[in-house]
């Protein structure tokens, strides 16, 4: 089932597209509703999610009806419903459901990781080290709960009947530091070898011996989409926030990046054979 966030996008875009073809303004739109310009910005780029009321009195002003009217109205109610990570909302930082919700709906996902093995292919064991040592001011209990929702996203990206396309690039550093031990690091290390031959993913190894290389500022992840029109979305993390960019610009900047990273690393095959070596020297 689709996303809250990726529903929420697909019907901002509609709306704005429907507005365009009317040949209406936004402050004309707006009077009309007896909305302030920025509530209807807000909805037509999905800052918001729009009540299925108001999505209705909006197509009235784009004279929508018929199938097309019932289509937009049941999208502006799907994209209201709870995703499965409210329960945990409680130890999700700021923004980070908006992630959640569109990893999930995500047909191709690339990342570059320079410090961390990617959360959709961390053991529980090697995720819980991590959280620790991130979070060393909270209680266990919640450190438990952070590394379900972890699990939980795995499942939902990885394990269904049409997974994500994966394809990761780490840095050398993500297999070498010692996170949670060595019996932590060569269980971990042995599941991305494990991982690199599963057919939905790619993983390759960005080597010491590159020295200075393009990503050098930091990580990302880069979602795709399989529905048509629902364009790609960069996610950047810091310790207290998230950033979402959607530019065409910042899009095509960030699959250069990757693509030069894809250039400088080792290709697959290769990495998978320096993953078994490197999980070798944990044993």
């Amino acid at each position: 089932m689709p996303s809250p966030s990726a529903r929420s996008r697909r019907l901002a875009a509609e709306l704005l597209r429907l507005r365009e073809m009317s040949g209406l303004s936004r402050e004309q739109v707006a009077e009309r509703l007896d909305w302030s310009v920025s509530k209807l910005w807000r909805v037509e780029t999905a800052r918001s999610r729009a009540h299925h009321g108001d999505v209705a009195d909006i197509l009235d002003i784009y004279g929508i009806a018929g199938e097309r009217r019932e289509a937009l109205t049941k999208l502006a109610r799907e994209a209201r419903r709870r995703g499965w990570w409210h329960s945990y909302a409680d130890v999700l930082a700021e923004g980070f459901d908006v992630y959640v919700d569109l990893e999930a709906e995500a047909s191709a996902i690339r990342t570059y990781e320079s410090q961390l093995v990617p959360g959709l292919l961390q053991t529980v064991d090697y995720a819980h080290a991590v959280l620790t040592a991130a979070w060393v001011a909270i209680e266990p209990e919640e450190i438990d709960r952070r590394v379900a929702v972890r699990m939980r996203r795995q499942e939902l990206a990885m394990a269904r009947d049409r997974p994500s396309q994966l394809w990761a690039i780490v840095d050398e550093a993500v297999l070498r530091r010692v996170v949670g031990g060595r019996e932590v690091m060569r269980a971990q290390v042995s599941r991305l070898a494990e991982a690199a031959r599963q057919t939905n993913i790619t993983l390759q190894v960005l080597p010491f011996s590159v020295g200075a290389h393009i990503a050098m500022l930091g990580t990302f992840v880069l979602l795709s989409f399989p529905e048509q029109g629902d364009a790609d979305v960069v996610y950047l993390e810091t310790d207290t926030s998230s950033l979402y960019l959607e530019e065409a610009q910042e899009i095509g900047r960030y699959g250069e990046i990757f693509d030069h990273l894809r250039a400088s690393a080792l290709a697959p095959r290769e990495s998978i054979a320096f993953i078994d070596a490197v999980a070798a020297e944990y044993v």
